[in-house]
């Protein structure tokens, strides 16, 4: 096996990960508004995220860090005190937002709930996030955050910036550089080794309790080149195919859902603690 690369050490790029996200909503603007021109305008931060993201996603690094965490021995938290945990991510370098990830965590769902949906939809997108207590357990952004690519095969250049791939280990095997790479036609997704990060690991949490709709939807919210530029489709399975449509209807709500009105945590706690009590036991591992 070659080598597992895992540099902790390297300096966050980024003021806050919600530059990603915001990021994220600047290349996939919302239908009336324009499409920009991505890479003329990205703020150098980004830029240098994914050149740190593209170098040290390896195959290996991703398998090495589902063996640390997929396995869920950290901790046994309820969800709500994930939550609070989360809340401690706090950056004050961020100056856009003084909001807790708590109160972001409640304008996804808040708005899921609004247009009617169900409660497991709901849950969803109260929880999505809960896997970027990641970096509290000291993981670099470049392993929790990002947009999510496969490993072990041909890089896609709708990934965001493709150019960084040249830099990866893995780019120099060329066993890695074919269309299908280590893996079969039709393999399906859950046997395609993606890039690490909150989504893989909030999924191995959340597997044992939620629908699989809501499933798909934790673990490749952040794969935009399958979900919004239809790539690597001979990847695929016949059951990605029909889950396909659950992970658009949540992807508006995470990207659309942020607003300048605060959501009353107080006050929707009795509801959040009541809907997480008809999925969730009382604590899970982490």
């Amino acid at each position: 096996m070659r080598a597992v690369i895992n540099n902790t050490d390297v300096a966050a790029p980024l003021g806050s990960l919600d530059e990603w996200e915001d990021d994220v909503l600047d290349r996939y603007p919302e239908p009336d508004k324009a499409f920009r021109d991505y890479a003329a305008e990205v703020r150098p931060s980004v830029k240098e995220f994914y050149r740190l993201n593209h170098t040290y996603q390896t195959l290996d690094f991703v398998k090495a860090k589902k063996q640390q965490y997929c396995g869920l021995t950290l901790v046994e938290k309820s969800i709500w005190e994930a939550m609070d945990f989360l809340n401690t991510l706090v950056d004050d370098s961020d100056p856009d937002t003084d909001f807790t990830q708590i109160e972001h965590l409640m304008q996804t769902s808040e708005a899921i709930r609004r247009d009617g949906h169900p409660r497991w939809f709901i849950l969803t997108g109260l929880v999505h996030d809960l896997g970027k207590v990641l970096c509290l357990y000291g993981e670099p952004q470049w392993a929790v955050v990002g947009d999510t690519f496969p490993t072990g095969c041909r890089y896609s250049d709708k990934v965001v910036f493709p150019e960084f791939f040249k830099l990866n280990p893995d780019f120099q095997f060329p066993e890695y550089q074919t269309e299908l790479g280590i893996y079969e036609p039709g393999c399906g997704l859950d046997n395609v080794h993606l890039s690490f990060g909150h989504d893989e690991y909030l999924y191995h949490v959340a597997k044992d309790y939620l629908p699989e709709e809501a499933l798909y939807m934790i673990r490749y919210h952040s794969f935009y080149a399958w979900h919004r530029e239809g790539e690597y489709q001979h990847l695929l399975n016949d059951k990605d195919r029909e889950m396909l449509k659950w992970v658009q209807a949540f992807n508006p709500y995470d990207l659309y859902s942020k607003t300048l009105v605060r959501p009353d945590v107080v006050g929707l706690r009795p509801y959040y603690e009541e809907l997480i009590a008809e999925f969730f036991p009382e604590k899970i591992r982490w």
